[in-house]
Order: structure tokens, then C-alpha cells, then sequence
């Protein structure tokens, strides 16, 4: 075999988490090769070409102010001029027989933290006086941090601090279902604390909310092409059927059309289903399938439904919005969020809207969605009533994120666990933090230290600011 398909480091996966450790490791000087089986990176945060819509089209992701690693692997790059930040999230409620459509805006004023949002929030109409008291109560208990234990589901942490049922649902859902994409039955009371530890206390710029402003797999590809200016080899189209270990401790990778590399360390970054389908191609007794396939039965997904809606004019101004008492949690007013871009649209408007834990969704067809959708947006935007739909897609992903169920955290493995020069990647693995494109991010420059020891890629937190220095 030819020295041209022996690397240092082969990488199977160019979402973020094999992105982030091929920056870092061709960064370092070694030779890295990096192959995913799609014709394009990102990963889940992907954009293509719909067929029958003739659009680009991505099911929205987006960042905070407290993912240092995302910001920084972004930075590097030269991405983060292609990112739009917000400092406000608006919450609307549908409009009723006696009011219209009300909003309630919630981010940082002039006190410092953990104080920041208060003023906004105490002026918010969507939560009445008793809401934002239980409320208050229950955000006391993520002043200093979040629970190391996983063990407690969020819902029996809901009853244990008597949040009201409003509360529940015009501020506790739409962060949760939004930030970890499940009920509160399968999210664990840590990851919802660190949450809003991390998002409304710690600082103000922990909560900024980043949306791209180009579809996602463009977004990323500035990234991939660091990687590539720094040595890396991208093989795109390039489905792993085998991975096996040979003589000599040295990794070998196979596509479907029979290609071969070669390389003394391999990184598996890929979802965890992806991994185990690799992982189970390895001998029984070897100690990777013995040590880590186990756990990984543990590991469950959560879809995601996104609709997408191009209308002939324009139906809101705001640029994004959280909906409550819906279905939908979402709306990104695709066309503002883009303006300024190539790609950006002169007339009408382009929406994308969210629905979170889409589990109900799996079993709808377009049709059921697409008209439930409608029906609910009109609900908060009257000209929908009006306006004339030129293009509708739906997309339902229903493996776009692993659940962080109550007890997950012993499952979830270090990026070195496999051993014998086999590491792994993804937002999955033990990062600290639940399925985010920040824990991405950081699977792959840990992993990146895993493979390279003595050396430091990772990124620290974000500093806690004003009153908060001294309470954490």
C-alpha cells in the first residue's frame, strides 16, 4: 500500500466533532485524513440541495455565548462573521378572543449577574407574579452550579420545587424542549441545571443566542477548509463499511468501494449508532467490543421536525421568536437571519419552524404536519390567514440528537476508552455537556488531546461575571 494512504490519524466522520479534532491535530503538524460518507460536512448540521423545492434547506441549529469551543474552532476559521448574535430571546402567545398576539422579551439590562435578565424578567407579561416567584425559587438551586449526579429526571424536579403549571409552560418547556430536545421524563435535573446555570446566570454573554447566517454544511465548510490549508486530506463520499486492527497496531479503514487507508491512530466521530455499527464490525473478543459496545445499548435518540415555508410576502419582522402553547416551539425567519448573505431573498419571506421531540411527528404524514402548522402559526401571525404559500417542505430527523436520560452519564465513555490507538468522538461521549454542537466541538478537541498527550486544545469556560465570581 502506497505511503499516500497511510496517515498519522485517521478521522471517520466530518461533522463538528471530527472537524474540531482535525483542525486541532493537522494544527499540531500531524497527518491527518478525514473521511465521511456524505458529499458534504457538518455532520447533523448539514444543509442541501431539495429536489423538488430547488431551495437549500437545514434543520437550524444554533449556539450560545457560553460554547467557547464552537466560538473559538469558528474563530480560527474565520466562520464567525457568518454568525448573527442576538441578546434577547422574544416569547410570544398566541392571540385569544379578547387580546392579540402578546410578547414578553427576556435578556440582559444593566444589573450585573446573576441579576441580568431580571428587570427584563420581572416585566414579562407571558408569567404572572406567582409564576416568576417559583420560578425565581427553582433558579436558586443552579446559583453555584448544577447537580454532579444524573440520576433525577427534570419533571420530578419540577414537582420538587412547585412550579406552576404556567411556569412550566412559558419558561421551563421552551428552554428545555429547545436546548435539549426531549420531555422533561427523559432529561436528566443536571443538564437542564447547567443549562440555566451557563445560559441566564453565570453572565450575560453566557446567554447570547448565535444563528448562522449561511445554510449549515457552507457554514462548516470554512472549517473543513482550514483543515485542508493545515495538511488534512478530505475524502468525502467515503463510506466506512470495516474498521479493523493489524499487525503492528496499525488501523485500517474500508469504504464500500473497497478503498483501504491506513493510519497508527484511528478516531471514530460519528453519532453513536454510526460508531456501534463500526465497533461491531471488530472481532467479538476484542476488547472494544467487549468494553464499549455494553454501554452503548444505554444510548436513545430524539427526532426534530422543521417546516419549511416561503411566502409571497412578508409575515413578521422579528428575526426569531419562541412559541408557546403550540406545537411549535420555533420560528427563524430564515430571509432576516440571511440578510446581507448571497443567498438572501429581495421580495416575500422565508420561515423555518421548529418542533422539538418531534416523536408525535414520526407518525404524521407532510400533509397532517404542513396543515397543523398553518393553522398554528395563524394563531400568532394573522397575515398568515392572507398571505399565499409559494413552497413547503418538511424534514423529520429522527435521529437528530441522543437523549440525555436520567441516568446516562455512567454510559457515556472518555474519548481514549477504547484504547489500542482507537479513540472516540461525538457530542455523545463524555464532554460535560448534553447533545449540542459546543459538546461536538469539544468531544473532538478532547479527543484530539487524547491522541496527542502534552498537548492542550481545548478552551476553557466562559468566566462568571459580577455578583456571580463570588458564588461559584
Amino acid at each position: 500500500m502506497s505511503d499516500a494512504n497511510h496517515s498519522d490519524v485517521l478521522i471517520v466522520g466530518a461533522g463538528v466533532a471530527g472537524l474540531a479534532a482535525a483542525v486541532a491535530l493537522s494544527g499540531a503538524g500531524a497527518r491527518v485524513s478525514l473521511l465521511d460518507r456524505k458529499p458534504y460536512v457538518g455532520g447533523r448540521a448539514y444543509s442541501y440541495l431539495h429536489p423538488a423545492l430547488g431551495e437549500v434547506i437545514d434543520s437550524q441549529h444554533v449556539l450560545l455565548g457560553c460554547c467557547t469551543n464552537l466560538v473559538d474552532l469558528l474563530r480560527l476559521a474565520g466562520a464567525e462573521k457568518h454568525v448573527r448574535w442576538y441578546e434577547k430571546i422574544t416569547f410570544l402567545e398566541p392571540a385569544t378572543a379578547s387580546r392579540t398576539t402578546r410578547s414578553s422579551s427576556i435578556g440582559p439590562g444593566l444589573l450585573p449577574s446573576p441579576g441580568h435578565s431580571m428587570l427584563s424578567f420581572l416585566h414579562a407579561p407571558m408569567l404572572s407574579l406567582t409564576d416568576k416567584s417559583r420560578i425565581a425559587v427553582g433558579l436558586l438551586e443552579f446559583l453555584r452550579g448544577y447537580p454532579e449526579d444524573d440520576h433525577e429526571a427534570f419533571s420530578t424536579w419540577l414537582k420538587r420545587t412547585s412550579q406552576t403549571d404556567r411556569a412550566i409552560r412559558h419558561f421551563w418547556e421552551p428552554v428545555i424542549l429547545g436546548a435539549l430536545n426531549d420531555s422533561f421524563d427523559r432529561c436528566s435535573t443536571r443538564y437542564a441545571g447547567q443549562v440555566f446555570h451557563e445560559t441566564f446566570l453565570k453572565s450575560a454573554e453566557g446567554g447570547r443566542l448565535g444563528i448562522p447566517t449561511q445554510p449549515l454544511s457552507e457554514f462548516y465548510a470554512a472549517v473543513a477548509q482550514l483543515a485542508e490549508r493545515q495538511g488534512t486530506t478530505l475524502h468525502l463520499r467515503s463510506s466506512v463499511d470495516r474498521i479493523e486492527c493489524l499487525s503492528g497496531g496499525v488501523w485500517q479503514t474500508t469504504d464500500s468501494d473497497g478503498v483501504q487507508l491506513r493510519a497508527s491512530k484511528l478516531l471514530l466521530a460519528l453519532p453513536f449508532e454510526q460508531t456501534q455499527r463500526l465497533l461491531a464490525t471488530l472481532p467479538e473478543d476484542s476488547p472494544q467490543s467487549r468494553n464499549i459496545l455494553p454501554a452503548m445499548q444505554h444510548f436513545t435518540h430524539a427526532p426534530i421536525t422543521t417546516i419549511h415555508l416561503w411566502y409571497d410576502c412578508e409575515i413578521t419582522e422579528l428575526d426569531h421568536a419562541a412559541l408557546l402553547d403550540t406545537r411549535i416551539q420555533w420560528v427563524f425567519n430564515k430571509s432576516r437571519i440571511r440578510r446581507g448573505e448571497d443567498d438572501a431573498r429581495e421580495q416575500g419571506q422565508y420561515l423555518e419552524l421548529v418542533i422539538s421531540a418531534s416523536f408525535a411527528e414520526l407518525h404524521q404524514t407532510r400533509e397532517q404536519i404542513l396543515s397543523s402548522a398553518l393553522e398554528e402559526l395563524s394563531r400568532f401571525f394573522p397575515t398568515v390567514r392572507e398571505a399565499t404559500v409559494l413552497k413547503s417542505g418538511v424534514l423529520k430527523e429522527a435521529r437528530a440528537t441522543f437523549s440525555v436520560v436520567p441516568g446516562l452519564e455512567r454510559y457515556r465513555m472518555a474519548q481514549d476508552a477504547p484504547g489500542d490507538g482507537l479513540y472516540l468522538a461525538g457530542d455523545w461521549t463524555r464532554t460535560g455537556w448534553p447533545s449540542t454542537m459546543e459538546g461536538a466541538a469539544r468531544s473532538g478537541r478532547l479527543a484530539a488531546e487524547a491522541v496527542a498527550p502534552g498537548l492542550t486544545f481545548l478552551t476553557p469556560d466562559l468566566p462568571a461575571t459580577g455578583l456571580m465570581r463570588w458564588l461559584v
